[in-house]
């Protein structure tokens, strides 16, 4: 038998390369089967015994027997005897059979330079040519070195491997590396191929990205190598010290040191130790700190030593199942030996010297190496040995038929049987032997790294056979001829069938139980993947799956997976999905360890990589294996892995599902001690720069961290304690300018708890033990909670069923109504101790930020709908109304009541008052904003409290009517001070509301307060005019708001109020610019003309200058309007030349600009008079939005005078 692959198969002993092509080995294959027949030729030509005519072929180690020991003595005569035996002439080998033998043992330099010579001689061979100029034989990965056997069995091939040469000093053609532009797998452009179109164009794009891919993986070998080898660089007097004192520690090795070097470098510089830093950076002078990369570890950069820490003593270490194996050598081999130690000099009996040590430390090494050898001789006569009692006892034989596939190996083993003392025990069983022979022959020509009995010896016998032991053996009916056995045979060699290739040995074997079709599509499915479609690949994960769940060999397993995980560049989100469910299914079949051992590593190496779909399958796969983890990994390796995506990863798609896994792995932690660490990764998600991860964080991280929280007692005494001084610290610090963003952050977290604080209060109520499910249950209004942002956040999923909250709601109202809250602990935390902290925060936060009022009235609106109607009624709004106190004996005249002044008002007003919408609890919001306009009127407070109730409120329609009745209740109060209050609340409410509203509640209520008693009630009404025109369409309604307004400026009793006519123009500098243009023009601009000459006769000059500065603001809104020509000329203009007159005594720095705008404004003109003959359009080009830079350049100039002045 065979004791080795071909060793031309170029696989070696390192697995099957995936992205390999099987043309290369099948050609190698070929090659060696040629030279074998040669060899056989060779041998009875020459009367050598064939046993021997093939002895320089290192593919029999039963014919070289001991006597190919490198080094050793009698190696030249045993090889002489080899050859031709007695010291006969040997045969002369062909040119072509050298050149064979060269490249099947991978000796390339030497076939190399046999090449060139024959080259240069003009005798060139076409099996070196054709070998050397196909680049697919330089490509490989990996590569067996000869006299290397099959993995795990060192030398097992190299027993007679080229006269002896030491396998140890040969490089397989593994180790070639070529970048040359080369179409693999992974480059080939399969639509380049198709019949959509011709893609030329893109051959060089593609040829030079792979060309950098390959020098990316050569730069990526070579740091392999050299950490590989810098590993072992431990100086010899230390490994000798080590070596006789174990109780000493190992010395650091290099690349550790340089590697905790970095780490410390790190911790220093986060913790602001940096002088330190900087003292640790010179002592290490011959290293960079910045980059990673520079430590040389071709691996990637571990957590902080922060992490390490915390992480130290989470780990279990299993037990593993320890064997004890005793190792000898034999007394043959001592006696083989005895010669060479002694034939040794004289000098070795004095050790003294360091010659003699490394003398001595060679042989040593020797005398292992050739030990080493022997043993994995020896084990693999066991291994043939258990594979034959294998194949005995299953009853196995191969048909007649198939032992015709190589006659010529027949021959060879026919004759070779008889000498065999492990096959042919006796000569009575010589036929059985004999057959039982040719099915081994036709198994020894697989390639070792594919061959079945790799398993280990303890597999194979503890592993049951899935096919009846009672098989009968398959008989096939012989035909009544004389012919003989080998006419037969050499009839058959014409049918055309090859055993020699890889997928020729798989055809002719067939599967005849489980663990052999494991074993064979573990073989196959390396060399299937790649030559399948890409968008095709999700077919073959079942399969992929199935084979690493039951295949034994773990090295087999390791591959299947790493093929599982990068079996698509760029999956697409139905084919992670595929991914996800095939690992979930192999986690549930193999159990907590295998899927530690062997799913956990594959993603570890695809954490960092350059593909965001290959990370966000990465972070996907964490949070679907969390529950098939064992809990130390779920909260140390697996928790670290995903904080460091989630710190370090750019991808907004890829943090969010790090936030989706985490939400998983918090549902099943167990360990206290990361609670800390969760509560820093919670802030971190919350404050994430995207509003993906943030929503990922409301919907699935915050509500499983919330009831992880729950069950280990802290949300009230932790979390939500913690976010609410977070929030008062953003209020103290942010007198000045608050932080909204981290407001909203904070905020919106506590938003996200409430329906966690409820099921916690429901599941600590009380009647939580009378709540049985009996009976009919009570059924849910569907508008009893507000409508949650996930599942996750429903009260119905927190508490288990929606039938046990109906239960629990039913028995909370009977509580709160009839019994209180007496011994109950949990709610009167949120009565007690919440509630007043929460409205102490409300009247901290700026009443002008309508942004903070939006959050906090959402906040309580979500908190009183979640707790209920008769909550609110009995335990909120007394609270809220205590500190009100809304009585006008509480008005103060000079200062007013502080506490109306504040944002308690339109946060009571539109996050409590608004839950229900009942009649009585319309009336009391009615009332209360009625009562708060009234008591700030009367006491001369600011009306910002008002007015963000009324914007907050006017956002939605179905409280405009509501606004209007507490407007119009102002417009009929006896004080003019409430009047004019209400006339200014319209201009908030119009923005949104129906013209139908407008013109038949809003226009006669301002048309009554613009007929007032009082002038300041009826100046008040003119912004609201001014919105009317702004903002509605209907033509009557215009007029009427043009007829009002014209009666205010043409009106001889309106002509000295200096406040009224203030008003007007701020009004129109307001609305000029969206109003409808024919109101602007005919009515707007001329009348801004006219204010302007009647202001140049003001003799005060406060009120000269007051009127002048709203008129240079309404002139330069007004600028980057279209204006006509004739508009330009009769009024524009002459207006700024009024207000230029007001500026250049009053205001010289306003004058600049104003002459800046009239030069401008008479260019275009002119320019315009200029270009009339070209034509109609040509005229519009020139006019149409003639002032637009003079706008913009006016802004730039206002806006630094008014911070100049400020």
């Amino acid at each position: 038998m065979a004791a080795m692959a071909p060793g031309g198969s170029g696989s070696g002993g390192g697995g099957v390369n995936p992205f390999l092509s099987d043309s290369d080995e099948d050609d190698d294959e070929v090659a060696a089967t040629e030279e074998r027949r040669a060899g056989l030729r060779l041998g009875s030509g020459s009367g050598l015994d064939p046993g021997s005519a093939d002895s320089l072929s290192p593919q029999d180690p039963v014919a070289l027997g001991s006597s190919a020991r490198p080094g050793l003595p009698g190696e030249v005569s045993a090889a002489a005897v080899a050859l031709g035996g007695g010291g006969e002439t040997p045969a002369r080998l062909s040119i072509d059979a050298i050149a064979a033998q060269l490249l099947r043992d991978q000796y390339l330099l030497t076939a190399l330079e046999l090449h060139t010579e024959l080259l240069e001689s003009g005798r060139e061979l076409p099996r070196l040519r054709d070998y050397f100029s196909n680049p697919g034989n330089f490509e490989r990965q990996s590569g067996t070195p000869p006299g290397m056997g099959a993995p795990g069995i060192p030398g097992a091939a190299g027993v007679g491997g080229a006269g002896g040469r030491e396998p140890s000093t040969t490089s397989g053609g593994g180790q070639l590396n070529r970048a040359g532009s080369i179409s693999t797998l992974d480059s080939l452009d399969f639509a380049r191929y198709s019949d959509d179109g011709n893609r030329e164009t893109d051959e060089r794009v593609a040829v030079l990205e792979f060309e950098l891919r390959k020098a990316k993986e050569t730069i990526q070998a070579l740091r392999a190598n050299l950490t590989k080898a810098a590993e072992h660089e431990v100086p010899l007097q230390e490994r000798k010290n080590y070596k006789s004192s174990p109780e000493i520690q190992e010395p650091i090795k290099p690349l550790e040191k340089r590697a905790l070097n970095f780490l410390v470098n790190e911790f220093l510089l986060k913790n602001n130790y940096k002088l330190t830093s900087i003292t640790f950076s010179d002592e290490n002078d011959d290293q960079d700190f910045e980059l990673w990369d520079d430590v040389g570890l071709n691996i990637p950069k571990p957590p902080d030593l922060l992490q390490l820490y915390r992480d130290f003593g989470n780990h279990q270490v299993t037990g593993k199942d320890l064997v004890d194996v005793a190792s000898g050598v034999e007394e043959d081999e001592l006696e083989a030996l005895t010669p060479v130690l002694g034939s040794l000099p004289p000098s070795l009996e004095a050790p003294q010297t360091v010659e003699n040590s490394l003398l001595v430390q060679k042989l040593e090494d020797k005398i292992s190496l050739l030990n080493s050898e022997k043993w994995s001789l020896m084990e693999q006569i066991r291994r043939l040995e258990s594979e034959m009692d294998f194949l005995k006892n299953e009853h196995f034989t191969i048909p007649v038929v198939c032992d015709s596939v190589q006659p010529s190996l027949d021959h060879k083993d026919s004759e070779d049987s008889g000498q065999n003392p492990v096959i042919n025990s006796s000569d009575k069983q010589k036929d059985k032997d004999t057959h039982l022979s040719k099915s081994d022959e036709v198994d020894s020509n697989i390639p070792k790294e594919n061959f079945p009995n790799s398993v280990p010896r303890r597999e194979k016998e503890e592993m049951p056979s899935s096919s009846p032991s009672t098989k009968n053996t398959v008989h096939f009916d012989k035909p009544n001829r004389k012919l003989s056995p080998a006419f037969h045979q050499a009839l058959l060699s014409f049918c055309r069938m090859s055993a020699d290739s890889r997928l020729g040995s798989e055809v002719s074997r067939i599967a005849d139980s489980e663990k052999s079709v494991m074993l064979m599509l573990g073989r196959c499915l390396p060399h299937i993947v790649p030559n399948v479609l890409l968008a095709k690949r999700e077919e073959l994960i079942p399969l992929i799956l199935c084979t690493a769940c039951l295949h034994p060999e773990p090295k087999e397993r390791d591959q299947l997976l790493h093929i599982l995980f990068n079996l698509i560049k760029r999956p697409d989100d139905e084919q992670r999905q595929m991914i996800l469910t095939g690992c979930v299914a192999f986690a549930r079949h193999v159990g907590p360890t295998r899927v530690e051992a062997e799913l956990l590593p594959q993603c570890w190496e695809q954490i960092n990589h350059k593909y965001p779909e290959r990370r966000l399958l990465v972070a996907e796969s964490c949070g679907a294996l969390a529950p098939y983890l064992p809990k130390e990994i779920r909260s140390s390796l697996v928790l670290s892995m995903l904080q460091q995506m989630l710190m370090e990863d750019k991808a907004d798609l890829v943090r969010e599902a790090v936030i989706k896994s985490l939400g998983i792995i918090m549902g099943y932690i167990d360990d206290p001690d990361k609670y800390q660490q969760g509560f820093e990764l919670l802030l971190s998600a919350l404050g994430d720069p995207s509003e993906r991860v943030v929503s990922a964080t409301h919907q699935v991280f915050l509500p499983a961290y919330a009831a992880w929280t729950t069950e280990l007692g802290n949300l009230q005494s932790h979390l939500i304690p913690t976010l609410l001084s977070k929030i008062e610290k953003l209020l103290r610090e942010g007198e000045h300018g608050l932080d909204e963003h981290k407001l909203h952050m904070y905020l919106s977290a506590l938003q996200s708890l409430i329906p966690s604080l409820f099921a916690l209060v429901l599941q600590n109520a009380p009647f939580s033990s009378k709540a049985k499910l009996h009976g009919e249950v009570p059924q849910i209004e569907v508008t009893r909670f507000p409508r949650p942002m996930s599942p996750l956040q429903d009260v119905s999923t927190i508490i288990g069923s929606r039938e046990q909250l109906a239960v629990l709601l039913q028995l909370y109202d009977y509580q709160l109504e009839h019994e209180g809250t007496t011994g109950w602990e949990t709610l009167l935390w949120v009565v007690n101790q919440l509630l007043p902290q929460l409205i102490e925060i409300v009247g901290k936060i700026n009443v002008t930020s309508t942004a903070c009022v939006h959050e906090f009235s959402r906040f309580f609106w979500r908190l009183c709908r979640t707790f209920g109607k008769i909550f609110t009624n009995t335990k909120v709004k007394p609270q809220f109304q205590e500190i009100l106190r809304l009585s006008e004996e509480n008005i103060d005249s000079s200062a007013g009541n502080g506490v109306l002044t504040k944002a308690t008002v339109p946060i009571y007003a539109t996050g409590v008052l608004t839950c229900y919408i009942q009649e009585e609890d319309r009336k009391l919001l009615v009332g209360f904003l009625e009562d708060v306009m009234t008591l700030l009127s009367l006491s001369h407070a600011p009306l910002d409290s008002l007015k963000a109730s009324f914007v907050e409120l006017g956002a939605n329609p179905a409280y405009h009517e509501l606004l209007l009745t507490v407007l119009w209740y102002g417009v009929v109060h006896t004080s003019a001070l409430v009047r004019c209050t209400a006339a200014r609340m319209f201009e908030l409410t119009l923005r949104g509301m129906s013209e139908a509203l407008v013109d038949k509640r809003v226009a006669p209520a301002l048309v009554t307060l613009s007929s007032d008693p009082e002038f300041s009630v009826r100046i008040a009404t003119i912004p609201a005019f001014g919105t009317i025109m702004e903002t509605v369409i209907q033509r009557e309604l215009l007029e009427r708001v043009k007829m009002q307004l014209a009666s205010f400026l043409e009106d001889p009793q309106y002509q000295d109020q200096y406040s009224l006519h203030t008003e007007i123009i701020k009004t129109f500098g307001r609305v000029g610019p969206n109003a409808e243009p024919r109101f602007r023009d005919e009515f707007v601009i001329p009348h801004l003309h006219k204010l302007a000459l009647v202001n140049n006769l003001q003799i005060v000059d406060s009120k000269r200058l007051d009127i002048a500065t709203h008129l240079f603001e309404a002139y330069s809104a007004l600028s980057c309007c279209f204006i006509s020509e004739d508009l330009m000329v009769n009024h524009f203009l002459p207006g700024l030349r009024c207000l230029r007159t007001d500026m250049e005594h009053l205001s010289p720095e306003h004058e600049v600009i104003l002459s800046s705008m009239i030069k401008e404004c008479e260019q275009k003109v002119e320019n315009k008079t200029v270009q009339e003959p070209q034509g109609l359009s040509s005229m519009r080009e020139n006019v149409v939005y003639p002032f637009q830079p003079m706008c913009l350049r006016y802004l730039k100039n206002a806006w630094c005078m008014i911070s100049t002045q400020h």
